[in-house]
């Protein structure tokens, strides 16, 4: 879904490649991803269109010892399939990185040392005409110098200094060394671009922050003579006056400014502590406050990216600038949409005559343990333009919106005509001046998504939480259509004219479909038959639900996607016939099959039974030799939603990972609400006068790469999201 345009700027393309040290372990973002030995992913990346790539060149990496021979091998092949594709790389030489262990960050053996790597790498690859030799100094010289995040763990205003001020002395000193070799190599240097916002009492901490988050770019530029505002903390930091006229001396103006934004990169700091919660307070050593992201706070209204774009390029003129990262760790459509706001930004600020040159899609490959700050091995993955779970990249719909604006196109889509959750009354968690109320821009006139299941926990969980994602839906139920009815579907289609339909009704009941199994065939598979038939007609995607129920069990190791279906009830017969005859009629469907769910929302289900039972000090009877997924409903509609926006199809399996039995989910539910595991009574399925017969092992597990949290994970937030409601 695409419009034209004129004259629109550049996408780039960017691999989260950090590899930075803890202690003594270094983490090493793209081998978790599995770059370096995957053939097809330059390949991909270039299909998006990109001009330009930042691509990792890593000292660390080629040059763990001293002075030992490189082998270049398979950064050389990647380097020379770029340039046969035709796209530029802006080699990378350190990303949050802090150097090999010989070398050491706050002395001149960084600078000098790497500058030392950045000949070694300009003689073999004499034709790279972009470098970052250092990615964000002034982010990792915080969290390696000042929070103690990152190696050498240091927490004072003298190691931030002296580390800053070597990864930008490491910067001119290996231009300089590249230049020797290349003369027309490039400086594309990147920093956080971040804002603080503050009370009146500190604004003097404001100021002095705001003035902080220009110093890699003003010490590349020469800016830092006695008169800047930040020369007397360098100074009064323990640094001599000499380490900053070497910057005098060797003014190295970057090519291009890389701004790297984020939505926390904007901050909100208030003394009023007790409006906000003790993790976020701290002091400066005159006045204690809080330290919160100014797009959680009702009164701040961010400068955002068009601001902050626009401030970069007032403040170095001449300089070309680009967005070096747009990446939002979100669900998908908040992902669309932040992409586009930073495309059209840039866009706009362009038109008005500024020289903003790119936008970058980052983390193309996804990013790995960022909640953690990349403080422990791997951690939660984010799926980039690509998601790489099941081990092969898989193009998300990030993929497309990269290729329309590469083609200099406006990318379309219902979800997109909704503000991001940054620009809804959604994003206040504090409102310390009891004002800034939001009244959110009406979405009437977007085209919805078609909800069926009014009276089903699944159709009313799926509406809540498009709600809470700003995604337009109409819900019905079988007052307003009957899908067994072809002609009252099609009606409601002409209608709504909807660009989804999620069809979560169906007969449910395991037991009673024994005995009512017209009924049950009737509802799950000539009625989704239905809608797949009409969906192809107009054009519209479908998503449809499946059970675990489609398979007898015997496998006794976790169900794929791929494996063959032989229910032994007649719900899963209802459910194994529906698949077969709706991807029949409509291969581009979407159909999820899941396990049992459980959801804060709803009393339906087996945790709220057995919390109900503990709560009021009864038994609870759960069955011990029957191996399950059990799911948390909202992290099964999170990624089936997203899935959805992927114009994902074909057979995906979703449920939480981890195999239990019920009773063991009994015990689990018990021991975190802290209730007497000894009510739990664990018995054998067939005590419990079952009608239906059931598969004793029906755990699933997706070859698609469709990874959702732990199950521990998911009764966590069970009871987080009971606790808030």
């Amino acid at each position: 879904m695409t419009n034209h345009s004129v004259n629109l700027i550049e996408v780039w393309g960017g691999l989260e490649c950090t590899c930075n040290r803890v202690d003594d372990n270094y983490f090493d973002q793209l081998e978790y991803a599995g770059h370096y030995h995957r053939q097809q992913d330059l390949d991909l990346i270039a299909s998006l269109g990109v001009t330009q790539i930042r691509y990792p060149v890593l000292w660390e990496k080629h040059q763990p010892a001293e002075d030992t021979l490189i082998d270049w091998t398979i950064t050389e092949q990647k380097l020379n399939q770029l340039k046969q594709l035709g796209v530029k790389p802006i080699a990378g030489l350190v990303h949050h990185g802090s150097g090999p262990r010989y070398v050491y960050m706050a002395d001149d053996t960084f600078s000098e040392g790497l500058a030392r790597y950045a000949n070694l790498v300009a003689e073999k690859f004499p034709w790279l005409e972009y470098y970052t030799p250092v990615n964000e100094p002034l982010t990792t010289a915080r969290f390696c110098g000042l929070y103690g995040i990152w190696y050498p763990h240091k927490a004072d205003d003298h190691h931030f200094a002296k580390i800053l001020l070597q990864e930008c002395k490491g910067t001119v000193l290996a231009m300089q060394a590249i230049r020797k070799i290349n003369p027309n190599a490039k400086l594309v240097q990147t920093d956080d671009l971040g804002k603080i916002h503050s009370t009146p009492l500190l604004q003097y901490q404001a100021d002095f922050e705001n003035n902080r988050r220009w110093l890699t770019f003003d010490l590349l530029c020469g800016k830092i003579t006695p008169e800047h505002p930040m020369w007397a903390y360098f100074i009064k930091s323990g640094i001599e006056a000499h380490e900053l006229q070497f910057f005098l001396d060797n003014v190295c103006p970057p090519d291009v400014i890389g701004v790297n934004h984020y939505l926390t990169s904007e901050r909100y700091i208030d003394e009023r502590l007790e409006v906000y919660p003790p993790h976020t307070h701290g002091t400066n050593g005159k006045h204690r406050y809080a330290d919160v992201e100014a797009v959680r706070v009702a009164h701040i209204q961010p400068t955002g990216p068009y601001g902050l774009i626009k401030e970069t390029c007032e403040r170095y003129p001449g300089i070309a600038v680009a967005v070096t990262e747009v990446h939002l760790h979100c669900t998908r459509e908040e992902q669309m949409r932040w992409l586009q706001e930073l495309w059209q930004s840039a866009n706009q600020l362009k038109e008005e005559g500024y020289p903003v040159k790119a936008i970058t899609a980052w983390a193309v490959l996804g990013s790995f343990g960022w909640n953690k700050l990349l403080t422990k091995p791997n951690g939660t993955y984010e799926p980039g333009i690509f998601d790489v779970q099941n081990g092969a990249p898989r193009s998300t719909v990030l993929s497309r919106m990269l290729q329309a604006y590469s083609r200099n196109e406006a990318y379309e889509h219902p979800v997109l005509h909704t503000e991001g959750w940054w620009k809804r009354s959604i994003r206040v968690e504090y409102s310390p001046e009891q004002s800034g109320i939001f009244t959110d821009k009406p979405i009437d006139h977007i085209t919805p998504m078609l909800i069926i299941g009014k009276s089903g926990k699944l159709g009313n969980a799926f509406a809540r939480l498009c709600d809470l994602r700003g995604i337009k839906y109409q819900l019905v139920g079988r007052q307003e259509m009957d899908i067994t009815n072809l002609i009252q579907v099609e009606k409601m289609i002409q209608e709504h004219k909807p660009w989804a339909i999620v069809n979560t009704a169906g007969f449910d009941k395991v037991d009673a479909a024994e005995a009512e199994s017209k009924a049950c065939f009737l509802l799950n598979t000539y009625g989704a038959q239905n809608l797949a038939v009409l969906c192809k007609k107009y054009g519209i995607k479908l998503l449809t639900f499946s059970t675990d129920h489609v398979f007898d069990g015997r496998k006794n190791k976790p169900y794929t996607e791929s494996d063959i279906k032989a229910p032994l009830n007649i719900y899963g017969h209802s459910k194994a016939l529906a698949e077969k005859s709706i991807l029949k009629e409509n291969p581009d469907t979407l159909v999820i099959r899941t396990s049992d769910f459980f959801s804060p929302w709803d009393k339906d289900n087996f945790v709220h039974l057995a919390l109900d039972s503990l709560q009021n000090n009864r038994e609870f009877v759960a069955a011990s030799d029957v191996l399950v997924s059990p799911t948390y409903l909202p992290d099964l509609i999170r990624l089936s939603l997203d899935l959805l926006l992927d114009d994902e199809n074909g057979v995906w399996h979703l449920t939480n990972q981890g195999a239990v039995t019920w009773a063991t989910l009994a015990y689990a539910v018990a021991e975190q609400g802290g209730f007497d595991t000894n009510l739990i009574k664990p018995t054998s399925v067939n005590s419990l006068g079952l009608i239906a017969p059931r598969p004793s092992y029906s755990v699933l597990r997706s070859e698609k790469g469709a990874v959702m949290p732990s199950l521990e994970e998911g009764l966590q937030q069970y009871f987080a999201e009971r606790a808030a409601s």
